[in-house]
């Protein structure tokens, strides 16, 4: 917010630039899409913020949820904004066993609370917060505080004991593992940076890093990379788990005169490259070596 105040300075600003600001923040594809919809803004709105549900939803980033709370707490519109803790409240009062993943449940959501919203614009702001807020903190996930709950008379999950039903979850998936080489690559000009081609994280900055098969080792990959003089300083074992992947991480530190890379010093890769988190705990590393 302090490097970038407007949204002209967000549409224009130099992508390396934007991740660097937005980094260990997870998510990059959020970033990317705030400066996709702040070139919207500029370009098709004439740098004025849409306020309309129908037009927020053209904006790159923007689904139900977000135009929703947009429209109604910035703009007093009457239009519902679905998120967890409207769905447990909404699904409790009705013992709705619909999985909250069905869209057209979200839908019928959206529209039965958008057509009970007051018709007072200054009050449809705080409705949307106060559904937020009755499902973040009295009709909470476990033990919920029934007895406070302003509208546990009309609840048919408190009437009938279920409360702990509700709402039905989609199952979950087992996340799939991979085992995974990142490299700190230390050359006379720096440590080796360069972008990720492929899979998870694709289009981000990354120390050379490799999914593996059992039996590859790190002298196949660098080998691979045409790197054949090469002294291994460290190795160091971490986990590092995305919404549906989870990394075994092994992070190997080698030292060579050739690499196939860019390389950068430590205080330039500080100050202006962005790496995610799955790459940034290679950093503490070298940091136990010095």
């Amino acid at each position: 917010m302090n490097a970038l105040p407007t949204v002209e300075d967000l549409a224009y600003c130099e992508e390396e630039k934007l991740l660097k600001l937005w980094e260990g923040l997870g998510y990059y594809s959020r970033a990317r899409n705030l400066q996709k919809a702040a070139k919207q803004i500029v370009h098709e709105f004439d740098g004025v913020f849409p306020q309309t549900k129908e037009e927020l939803l053209k904006l790159a980033g923007v689904g139900s949820y977000t135009a929703g709370a947009i429209s109604s707490i910035a703009y007093g519109l009457p239009v519902a904004a679905v998120d967890g803790n409207v769905f447990r409240v909404a699904s409790r009062l009705e013992e709705n066993a619909t999985p909250i993943s069905d869209v057209k449940y979200r839908r019928y959501l959206e529209e039965t609370l958008s057509a009970v919203y007051p018709t007072d614009k200054k009050d449809c702001s705080d409705f949307t917060q106060s559904l937020f807020e009755l499902g973040a903190l009295v009709c909470k996930p476990r033990n919920p505080d029934c007895a406070l709950c302003p509208l546990n008379t009309m609840c048919r999950a408190y009437k009938n004991g279920t409360q702990t039903r509700f709402p039905v979850l989609p199952q979950k998936q087992a996340k799939r593992e991979e085992k995974v080489l990142v490299f700190l690559i230390e050359t006379p000009q720096g440590f080796c940076i360069r972008r990720r081609e492929e899979g998870v994280l694709k289009g981000m900055n990354e120390f050379p890093s490799a999914v593996i098969l059992d039996g590859e080792t790190p002298e196949n990959i660098l080998n691979e990379w045409g790197m054949y003089e090469f002294t291994e300083v460290k190795r160091k074992n971490y986990v590092h788990i995305f919404t549906h992947i989870r990394w075994n991480i092994t992070c190997v530190w080698v030292r060579a005169e050739y690499a196939p890379f860019d390389a950068y010093s430590l205080d330039e890769i500080e100050e202006s490259i962005s790496l995610p988190t799955a790459f940034k705990h290679c950093l503490g590393t070298i940091n136990e070596r010095i």
